[in-house]
């Protein structure tokens, strides 16, 4: 297999794309459930010099491994402590997928003479909906399909290339990766990709080829790389760590609805449908031809698609039999689906009014995401039209120019990537940041410590409101089991106040505030709401 070189146009689609995976990612609040836990436990395992035990609020917290929060508090050395060092690692390791994708892509143009297969790859993989929107957070989902995609691209190479030395470099890619992946996301960054060439080796009727992966050291590398944080923190924390980590996080979560995600067997399919977007139709058109296809092919393409197909499938399969279901689980499927549709555009390109109805749908769906989403952004989430116009507007032009085409070629894949970087870039720039902070708590702590209130204890009643654990780190008070204390009745406030001997901060869901009103036991000053919870200063009363 020559080197491949890589096409002007894809250094191009590169700028752009580190432009806008960059853009403002400091700018939003930390916001969600998740995004200001990881970023606390990042922050407190920082401000120790421990890279080994997770804590939150003080507490050990074995919910998840170690390299998301490595990730962070790397960046908050560069960066210091802050929404954008936070999101740095994720927005990097979407990029370092996309590139995979890339790479994969011009290597198969030197053994396919499929010129511009890279290019495509990186335009429809960069961005799709869920690659975009998981690299802007704070979280696991994509530091683990980075290394699924690392490990998978390295695994395809290591099969299709026939120098040996060459051969051994992408296996041992392939390795490493699975065990960063084991400190990713825990044992799907095990299964997802033994899964996946299994299947595909099955399918190909080359399962024998298994002895040729060199398991003899393979294995013993990947639990090396593991090792580096599952060995120190087993031998620190022992058999709390393995219960919590393994049996409950790994087991419980899969096989039971502890932790009340339940969704319905399909949950999936419409949930990467979503993800793909805007490429969406042109994922089902290949999914489609797969009727036809002959699953033992020998011809590169065939391979190539095979091995993109499955592994699209793999992650939604496994985790539509979970007991618990979240959208990013399988967000690892999809640069196996960017793979799938590059591979389609490329070969199709060539032939006449090649994806006439595709590329108007996907016109289609321009226009209806930009008015239904101005409509949803104005109405639910009280966002001005001016906030949310530049974006409509740039939508419904994008979908109507795509809509009078008769045919997908450069100019009309350029024309989507375009259109999406363009609308990514007018949402974070006018709308993201006001939305957001009806889903956090920092502008209201923000406001509170401007008028001197910035040390004050912080309680919830009748909530608990995550984003509190980062912004109002060290204020909170916790619970036996870790978890922030949520009192229920305003006389539980008036024994807290007391027992800190002074003012403290109360969060209450807006519709609650009035009770904190009309107790006569409290003294109440009202700091402002986000529309979901309201900042109270409450003092209790002789």
């Amino acid at each position: 297999m020559q080197h491949p070189r890589v096409d002007k146009r894809a250094w191009v689609a590169l700028v752009i794309i580190c432009f806008i995976y960059f853009f403002g990612l400091g700018w939003m609040p930390l916001a969600g459930p998740d995004e200001p836990r990881y970023a606390e436990v990042a922050r407190e395992m920082f401000a120790r010099g421990d890279p080994i035990t997770p804590t939150l609020g003080g507490h050990t917290w074995f919910e998840k491994p170690a390299l998301l929060y490595w990730m962070m508090m790397v960046s908050y050395r560069l960066f210091g402590v802050s929404e954008f060092a936070a999101r740095f690692g994720p927005a990097c390791a979407g990029l370092l997928a996309s590139l995979a994708i890339a790479a994969l892509g011009w290597c198969l143009e030197k053994v396919t003479a499929l010129s511009g297969l890279g290019w495509l790859s990186l335009i429809v993989t960069a961005t799709s909906l869920g690659m975009l929107v998981f690299s802007r957070g704070a979280s696991f989902d994509m530091p683990l399909t980075a290394s699924v995609t690392l490990a998978l691209c390295g695994f395809f190479l290591f099969d299709l290339e026939e120098r040996e030395r060459k051969r051994l470099l992408y296996l041992g890619v392939f390795y490493v990766a699975i065990g960063v992946g084991l400190l990713a996301k825990g044992l799907v960054g095990l299964i997802i990709p033994c899964g996946v060439v299994l299947i595909y080796l099955w399918l190909q009727g080359r399962l024998r080829d298994v002895v040729e992966l060199r398991l003899w050291w393979g294995v013993p590398l990947a639990c090396l790389v593991a090792a580096s944080w599952y060995g120190p923190v087993i031998a620190r924390h022992g058999w709390i760590f393995i219960d919590q980590f393994f049996i409950q996080h790994h087991f419980a979560r899969y096989l039971s609805n502890k932790y009340h995600h339940p969704q319905p067997f399909y949950f999936y399919l419409p949930v990467i449908a979503l993800l793909s977007l805007p490429w969406t139709p042109f994922l089902i058109a290949e999914i489609a031809a797969f009727r036809r296809m002959n699953w033992r092919a020998a011809d590169v393409i065939s391979r190539a698609r095979i091995f993109a197909f499955v592994w699209l499938m793999v992650p939604v399969i496994f985790f539509s039999f979970s007991g618990s279901k979240l959208p990013g689980y399988v967000l690892p499927s999809l640069p196996g689906a960017a793979l799938l549709i590059g591979l389609g555009l490329r070969c199709g390109m060539d032939r006449e009014l090649f994806g006439r109805w595709n590329v108007k749908i996907v016109g289609a769906s321009f226009i209806l995401l930009g008015l239904g989403g101005a409509a949803y952004a104005i109405h639910r989430e009280h966002l001005a039209a001016l906030d949310v116009g530049p974006v409509a507007v740039t939508s419904v032009l994008a979908g109507i120019y795509l809509c009078r085409r008769s045919r997908v070629a450069w100019r009309e894949v350029a024309a989507i990537g375009s259109a999406v970087a363009l609308s990514i870039v007018l949402i974070v720039a006018c709308a993201l940041e006001t939305a957001a902070s009806h889903h956090s708590v920092r502008d209201l702590l923000a406001r509170a410590a401007a008028v001197g209130y910035d040390r004050m204890p912080i309680l919830h009643l009748h909530t608990i409101e995550r984003t509190a654990e980062f912004y109002g780190a060290g204020r909170l008070v916790y619970d036996a089991r870790g978890e922030p204390l949520k009192l229920e009745s305003v006389s539980q406030v008036a024994d807290w106040a007391r027992r800190f001997g002074g003012p403290v901060l109360v969060i209450v869901p807006v519709e609650h505030a009035h009770q904190l009103f009309e107790a006569r036991t409290l003294g109440v000053e009202r700091i402002g709401d986000n529309g979901a919870v309201a900042l109270f200063v409450v003092r209790a009363l002789s």
